[in-house]
């Protein structure tokens, strides 16, 4: 019928469909920005992924090496390259890895990758950081392999870990909005305090009667502090503020600062925990005075 309407009649078409459809693309495209905002928030708490970042080397390329029972694994590329990073995979794919540990290849990722922590992100949360991860600049940067002198590892040892010793957990239907429930979340679930704060055992299984009470060998053979609030070995002298200062910061109530990896997630290369608003600060904070006080003297 195009072939009947006159020429000014047809571009007026055009032009009232084009209206009528522009709206909604603005709003995709607002909602789509508010998505990425929100993901860079949740990849800024989680400590900027620093552990994907070598010191000094191409932010969130990979490479860094981290020691494990019976040898040595290298943090992946979680940049949108296509061929060396993430960039080929899908939304459901990376989801899939980041809550179970399973590649698209079907390769098991090593525990030291929290994913059992991150299957208690709440859904709305992972989706946002994904649309984050979708953004990062692409860099071409192969990862090494696993170290390690024990046969199929990968294959047979780490599904054998997990089903063991391996903790998944039931993500809430929404994300916790504020106070102590909201400091547990972000503590268990996306900043991942345990990791570094709760002593393991030789094979890298946490031990749970000493969560968040600190270790003399954490993930890079630092020591990380008990952050318990028992008063002699622990946090419990603090104040929340001054909990919260740390945590934004990096400087104690003493005015001496933190090192190590503790600094880089708090400053990272990009985003990370200095990010952190102060609200959801202080709940950590009123977790961290909430919980079980451990005595321990790690220094």
């Amino acid at each position: 019928m195009w072939k009947f309407l006159s020429r000014p009649l047809y571009l007026l078409i055009i032009l009232l469909v084009v209206a009528a459809l522009a709206p909604k693309t603005v709003l995709a495209q607002e909602d789509r920005k508010e998505l990425v905002e929100k993901g860079q928030y949740i990849f800024a708490i989680a400590g900027g992924c620093a552990c994907h970042t070598v010191p000094k080397g191409a932010p969130h390329a990979g490479g860094r090496a981290f020691p494990i029972p019976f040898g040595t694994v290298y943090a992946t590329n979680i940049t949108s390259d296509r061929e060396t990073g993430i960039g080929s995979w899908s939304d459901k794919e990376i989801l899939k890895a980041m809550t179970t540990g399973i590649r698209p290849n079907g390769d098991w990722i090593l525990p030291i990758m929290p994913h059992e922590a991150y299957s208690g992100i709440a859904e709305e949360d992972l989706k946002a950081l994904v649309a984050y991860l979708r953004t990062i600049k692409p860099v071409r940067k192969g990862t090494p392999r696993l170290k390690t002198w024990v046969p199929f590892y990968r294959s047979l040892l780490v599904p054998l870990w997990l089903k063991f010793f391996g903790r998944y957990s039931t993500p809430p239907a929404k994300a916790p909005s504020s106070g102590i429930e909201r400091g547990r979340y972000l503590v268990d679930h996306i900043s991942l305090c345990g990791d570094c704060h709760t002593l393991r055992n030789r094979i890298g299984v946490p031990q749970r009667r000493f969560y968040l009470a600190g270790s003399r060998i954490g993930l890079l053979g630092e020591e990380s502090p008990n952050i318990t609030p028992d008063n002699e070995t622990g946090i419990g002298t603090w104040s929340r503020d001054e909990i919260a200062h740390l945590t934004l910061t990096g400087f104690k109530p003493n005015l001496d600062n933190v090192q190590g990896l503790m600094e880089e997630v708090i400053e990272c290369v990009s985003v990370g925990y200095k990010n952190m608003t102060r609200q959801d600060a202080l709940a950590v904070a009123d977790y961290l005075k909430s919980i079980r006080p451990i005595v321990n003297k790690v220094n």
